[in-house]
């Protein structure tokens, strides 16, 4: 996105309503030096960057918004019904117009519910993914620094990510790769930072099923619990659940099959009321 994006320069109008329907914004910023990648400002200033996204966003929302509260100030001229989506639109513009973003205005859950349609981009959870180079992933920079600051006070997350070295593991075999990021000082490359921030930021979880064919992982909300969960496979699994065998990925993987799992007595037998567990790995008995 470029500035003037609310106007619709660059991909301007298209992008924005693409994004309206996301869940979650990753902000992708550069904070590292390389006079062979030219910066289309013509330097690096990781806070000059998210100023001028932000504002883009904060104009696109703006725009909306006023729409909406002179539509809805229309329709609800002279009723007492449907006044309810005013006040609620009237504290996020006063926030826009100074410059705020929209996800600094508390809401309750029913004005949340009105305003939701509008898919305001600077109320949605933001994460900065600091792109750094290989030698700055383990320890950050100033740039970085710069990041953590604005993110503090935007209510975001920073993760620090490499392009440069994600680039470098799709070309490294993979008995090599362990060795490769602890060269560089870190377990794990950005972007398995950045998948697991993103979860956590949605409050997702995921949970794993393995047969003989395959072993697959879903993705469900944190808090499901283990009917809701099997209904995630299919909605027969919802309805006929009967109960959950499940054992953590960390003793499955050191006992290598189920059925060693159940013979030291690591599987268990969990019912309706069962939370499904990040990493839990289930075999769901149903009857339908």
């Amino acid at each position: 996105m470029v500035q003037g994006a609310s106007k619709g320069e660059g991909l301007g109008n298209q992008f924005l309503a693409n994004i309206r329907e996301v869940d979650a914004i990753v902000h992708v910023v550069r904070c590292f030096d390389d006079d062979d990648i030219i910066h289309v400002s013509g330097s690096v200033d990781p806070a000059r960057d998210i100023e001028v996204i932000n504002l883009e966003l904060a104009l696109a929302d703006l725009a909306q918004t006023e729409k909406r509260l002179e539509r809805v100030r229309k329709q609800v001229k002279g009723k007492k019904e449907g006044q309810e989506e005013i006040p609620a639109l009237e504290k996020i513009l006063a926030a826009l117009n100074e410059g705020m973003g929209a996800r600094h205005v508390e809401l309750t859950e029913e004005e949340e519910d009105l305003i939701k349609s509008l898919g305001l981009l600077t109320r949605k959870p933001i994460i900065y993914a600091a792109n750094v180079s290989e030698d700055d992933l383990a320890t950050g920079n100033e740039w970085v620094e710069a990041v953590r600051k604005i993110a503090t006070a935007d209510k975001a997350k920073v993760v620090i990510v490499s392009a440069q070295v994600e680039s470098e593991l799709v070309e490294i075999p993979e008995e090599e790769k362990a060795d490769y990021l602890e060269a560089l000082g870190v377990k794990e490359g950005g972007l398995q930072s950045l998948i697991q921030a993103t979860y956590e930021l949605l409050g997702l979880r995921t949970y794993l099923t393995t047969g003989p064919q395959e072993t697959r992982a879903w993705t469900i909300l944190a808090g499901m619990k283990a009917p809701q969960a099997a209904g995630v496979i299919h909605t027969d699994f919802e309805k006929g659940f009967i109960r959950a065998e499940t054992v953590s990925y960390e003793d499955l993987v050191a006992c290598k099959t189920m059925t060693v799992a159940k013979e030291k007595g690591l599987v268990r037998s969990e019912g309706k009321e069962y939370v499904v567990q990040e990493g839990d790995v289930v075999l769901f008995r149903f009857n339908v």
